[in-house]
């Protein structure tokens, strides 16, 4: 209390006038005037006495730290500025009205017209979200579940503030749930932390299939929708969420029936080695379309400069129809691995994933017989309008535009990748028309929307890994793929081959057993050695970087010794705020002026801080009282 922002903090919470308090509320603190903001909510409310204590404390600091580093100083300095009320409301409450900004609702904090009752009003409902927070106990590892209960417990707040009269009861607007002792634990709390305790137990220890059990995220789900709205306040026991306590709640009154569950909102995890697929799908697209591309070259035998020949481009153009048939298992794979969570999905959800698994297979059919087709029994009107497509003679030209069409989505992809600016946007956005263009490719889903790096380190990232893939599919078409080129063709013609063992394909010709044989160690290879490669470009740029940044320069005890009158230089270079702002250029030298004879009150900034540093080693046993010894 002995400083001036605590003070100020607390006077602002000291601030009670217009507050009507219930008569039988601590009747002797309220004559005495010992209440504050805070007191009021408990009287109110019903928060634990301890809850108001620590959550007090907590208010006070938060508000103290952010009045005293404002600039400019406010004046005078033992009264609570507003731009530091501000500060502290804008970032308890960011999530909060991000979450009704999602949900297409307005948020509940409302303020009055008078200047002179806004702060205190502010500082409520700030009081009023961290007395929550504080009483949540585990359900504050659900942060949108903490911002429903906010939302409807300030709409209250707001109506006794305002006088607002209940049209059903014409009386003045009461909390929900009353202002008992304990009565929010009791009666908010306690109902959400039997749901997670039941759904904890249903994971046997995490034995049981994850499809059959809810943790904190999967509850949590449930109030990234507008949905979460239909349980009311005060939350109705037979509402959705509360399935699996529902027996609980009906104890001995009712027939006892199985519990049901909340169930999952949008990923359900099913235990399969097809997610080495499915998770990675991209990746391994990527590398099988690439296998192809290199086998089809090599087995021509021409060299990259003349992968533009009609043939060999025909040839490598059915690429396409591979990526097709894998979208097509990626698609099923969705479908089958989600399908334990579609009884809590919105008929759009599951809609878009049997859509998907229809287009894959459309586009899985529609390339090939497009491929093969020669396009010789078109009309003369439709070939004229093709004909921009002559210079890929070889080509069917229906295929042509085919691909373009299939192309088109991941070109678009494309151009979000290359400007993520764009793409935070987009995803960031609530209009209605980025909506339903954004429904096909993702779910709307309230967490992870716009993480996306800056565009220097997404260059930064393209260059390595477009450096680090372009040395191992080279290495892999050189080194690995094209010398078994020619003993494949080799194997395949030799004819009647008696083997001393079965064998395996007895009618089987151009002797596929013993090509698989041959293909099969290399192709485990290919797919495994992006690792490797990884490895070594990792280490060439930490190196690099490292040496940039000049790690481990200092390597030996008498190199510390000899560097040891440059550090206060450096320590007030870097740490010691200075009016004057000189520009550094890039340099790989990183030198500091010495302290001299002339400087010494930089020099004993430096030296108060390596006091404390030393008296902190020494209270850790890290180095010993006596000088010149160490531990």
């Amino acid at each position: 209390m002995q400083l001036e922002e605590v003070k100020a903090a607390v006077g602002a919470l000291w601030n009670t006038r217009g507050l009507n308090w219930p008569s039988a509320f601590e009747q002797r603190r309220q004559k005495a005037g010992d209440l504050d903001l805070l007191d009021w909510l408990r009287a109110m409310f019903g928060f634990q006495r301890d809850n108001v204590r620590n959550q007090r404390e907590h208010l006070i600091l938060l508000l103290a730290n952010s009045h005293i580093r404002l600039h400019p100083k406010p004046e005078p300095l033992n009264k609570l500025d507003e731009r530091a009320v501000d500060a502290v409301m804008n970032k308890l409450f960011k999530n909060y009205k991000t979450w009704c900004k999602f949900l297409g609702r307005k948020h509940s904090l409302r303020l009055p017209q008078g200047e002179l009752e806004i702060q205190q009003r502010k500082i409520l409902y700030m009081g009023l979200y961290l007395l929550i927070w504080g009483e949540a106990a585990n359900v504050r590892f659900m942060p949108e579940c903490l911002s429903y209960i906010f939302h409807n417990m300030a709409y209250e707040l707001h109506g006794l503030l305002a006088g607002n009269v209940s049209i059903v009861t014409g009386e003045n607007i009461k909390p929900s749930y009353g202002g008992d002792d304990e009565a929010f634990l009791r009666k908010v709390i306690t109902p959400l932390y039997r749901v997670i305790e039941k759904e904890a137990k249903k994971s046997q220890n995490g034995k049981a299939p994850h499809s059959v059990w809810c943790n904190y995220d999967d509850l949590n789900e449930y109030f990234w929708s507008s949905d979460c709205f239909s349980l009311g306040w005060p939350m109705r026991d037979d509402g959705e969420f509360f399935k699996s306590t529902r027996d609980l709640a009906q104890g001995r009154k009712g027939p006892q029936r199985k519990s049901g569950s909340t169930g999952k909102s949008y990923f359900v995890e099913t235990r399969t080695f097809w997610h080495t697929f499915r998770s990675f799908d991209r990746l391994w697209t990527f590398y099988v379309l690439a296998l192809q591309a290199m086998a089809i070259g090599a087995w021509k035998g021409v060299s990259p400069l003349e992968i533009f020949q009609k043939d060999v481009l025909y040839a490598l153009s059915s690429i396409f129809i591979t990526a097709a048939v894998l979208r097509l298992l990626q698609s099923i794979l969705d479908l089958a691995l989600n399908f334990p969570g579609f009884h809590r999905w919105k008929f759009t959800d599951v809609l878009r994933n049997i859509l998907k698994v229809i287009v894959s297979l459309g586009w899985a059919v529609a390339l090939p017989l497009c491929y093969l087709h020669t396009f010789k029994m078109a009309s003369e009107k439709f070939r004229d309008v093709l004909s921009f497509l002559n210079p890929l003679r070889g080509i069917p030209p229906l295929y042509i535009m085919a691909v373009a069409l299939y192309l088109l989505p991941n070109l678009l992809a494309a151009v979000l990748f290359i400007f993520p600016m764009l793409r935070r946007w987009i995803e960031n956005s609530d209009w209605h028309i980025i909506r339903f263009l954004l429904w096909w490719s993702q779910p709307r889903i309230y967490v992870g929307r716009g993480m996306h790096e800056s565009q220097f380190s997404l260059i930064k990232y393209t260059i390595f890994w477009v450096s680090l893939l372009c040395c191992k599919f080279a290495f892999s078409y050189f080194v690995q793929i094209k010398p078994l080129v020619k003993p494949t063709k080799d194997i395949m013609n030799i004819h009647r081959v008696e083997y001393e063992w079965h064998e395996f394909f007895p009618k089987a010709k151009h002797n596929y057993g013993a090509v698989v044989s041959l293909w099969m160690p290399v192709i485990l290879v290919y797919f495994m050695d992006t690792q490797i490669w990884y490895a070594i470009f990792s280490t060439i740029y930490g190196g690099f970087i490292g040496a940039c940044d000049r790690l481990g320069e200092i390597r030996t005890l008498g190199m510390l010794r000899s560097r040891f009158q440059s550090l206060p230089g450096a320590f007030n270079t870097y740490l010691v705020p200075s009016d004057k702002s000189k520009k550094r250029g890039f340099s790989f030298s990183k030198r500091f002026d010495e302290i001299t004879t002339n400087r010494r009150s930089e020099a004993a900034k430096f030296a108060q801080l390596w006091n404390e540093v030393i008296c902190s080693f020494r209270e850790e046993d890290l180095i010993s009282d006596r000088k010149g010894c160490v531990n």
